[in-house]
């Protein structure tokens, strides 16, 4: 063969019939392999859906933990964020100018009601009460002898031995010294009511702030920031804000006069600081948040709540007696509304629509829709449906047990989350 045929390019009809079969087996080969993927896909795909796993969801059994559900107590209770409040703030002023003398009190300090807190030089007030002492006995003495001189006219007179007018002037005279002898004993009594003044004493029980003055200040009644600030701790108020729906549960039960107990906690509601009686609503309701200032009062003795911190408040409604109940992680919210899954002695589940009640604790109230004894699917439930086979004793934690509020295996299943707001529920 020439250089030429060698480069001229064979036509498939041109080309041997060994070599156009051997391509037509292999292209056969491929697709059928092809198909035989698909068709192997298909045939596991349907076993699966049918005999492979859960009838249902296509899925081998869920391992779950169960529980029953038990009757037990729950109590109702409001919750809030509170803010304590001294029932008493005073606000400790001189009552008369001067210097700063002495300071008889420690910052921080608990005093008592007429306890002395400071003492302002004392010396001009003592000398205008000397002063106003004298000016008494001087004017004092001045009456005794006009009275004595009215007495001795009032002789002459009777004998027509003076005239009548000199008689009317002395007893004018002596009406003037008893006007001034009564204004001497008032000055008497502000001297030494000022001399008083000059001991700052506590006009209330509490703890002291921090001192706004030093000794060697000169006070004036009108000083703003004053000398000190007292607070009244024992016993202290908590005020928080209610939703106006819970005004007419609340309302009766506070208006028979002994009041809710109301518990007052840190903020992470982890250490319980004092416990007291509920006091009063506001008298009107904040229309533009639609809630109602509360007020509850508490004993402080060891002084636990500090006036100004913010704490947790739970109060006390009612309690609800005898009423099934299931942990909280037994409850889920779906489309249907609040439902557990109750396991059948067949191990395969039932989708239970439940009305939910107040939390206590980690266990939930169930109002209506599941009996006391009843297993339910406390963990494991995620991604589980109406009818779905299980294993029980599921490892805690594992897959789907506390996975938080996961989807379910339609989307449509999800965990009731625990907040505790089911506990404010007073309706």
């Amino acid at each position: 063969m020439s250089a030429a045929d060698a480069s001229t390019p064979v036509s498939p009809d041109q080309e041997p019939p060994v070599h156009r079969s051997a391509n037509r087996k292999r292209t056969v080969l491929i697709a059928l392999v092809i198909i035989a993927v698909f068709l192997g896909l298909a045939l596991g795909a349907r076993w699966l859906a049918k005999g492979g796993g859960d009838k249902r969801g296509g899925r081998p059994p869920a391992a779950v933990n169960i529980a029953p559900a038990t009757k037990a107590d729950v109590p109702v209770t409001v919750a809030a964020l509170g803010t304590v409040q001294p029932i008493v703030t005073a606000t400790v002023r001189t009552q008369l100018s001067g210097v700063l003398f002495k300071i008889m009190f420690q910052e921080g300090q608990m005093v008592r009601q007429g306890q002395v807190l400071a003492q302002i030089d004392p010396r001009p007030y003592r000398l205008a009460l000397d002063q106003a002492r004298a000016n008494f006995a001087r004017d004092e003495a001045q009456l005794v002898s006009a009275r004595l001189d009215l007495n001795r006219y009032q002789t002459l007179l009777k004998q027509d031995s003076i005239a009548s007018q000199q008689v009317d002037t002395q007893r004018a005279t002596v009406g003037q010294l008893v006007g001034t002898v009564a204004a001497d004993r008032a000055a008497i009594g502000t001297a030494a009511l000022n001399l008083d003044y000059t001991a700052i004493k506590a006009p209330i029980s509490g703890r002291v702030g921090i001192r706004q003055v030093d000794i060697g200040n000169y006070l004036t009644p009108s000083d703003t920031n004053g000398l000190v600030v007292i607070t009244q701790v024992d016993p202290i108020d908590i005020s928080f804000a209610l939703p106006q729906t819970q005004l007419s549960a609340i309302g009766q039960g506070a208006g028979a006069g002994s009041g809710f107990p109301v518990e007052a906690r840190d903020q992470n509601s982890a250490t319980r600081l004092a416990t007291g009686r509920f006091l009063t609503f506001d008298n009107q309701v904040d229309a533009t948040t639609g809630t109602v200032k509360a007020k509850a009062r508490f004993a402080n003795a060891g002084n636990m709540l500090f006036p100004g911190a913010f704490v947790n408040v739970s109060m006390l409604v009612q309690t609800l007696h005898d009423v099934v109940t299931v942990p909280v992680s037994a409850v889920r919210h779906g489309s249907q509304g609040d439902f557990v899954f109750v396991v059948k002695p067949d191990n395969t589940v039932k989708l239970t629509v439940v009305k939910v009640g107040p939390t206590a604790g980690d266990r939930l109230a169930i109002l209506s829709g599941l009996d006391a004894g009843t297993p339910v699917v406390i963990e494991g439930a995620d991604g589980l449906e109406d009818g779905a086979s299980i294993n029980k004793g599921g490892k805690r934690g594992g897959a789907g047990g506390n996975g938080g509020n996961r989807g379910g295996g339609n989307g449509q299943h999800h965990r009731r989350a625990n907040s505790g707001a089911n506990s404010g529920n007073a309706g």
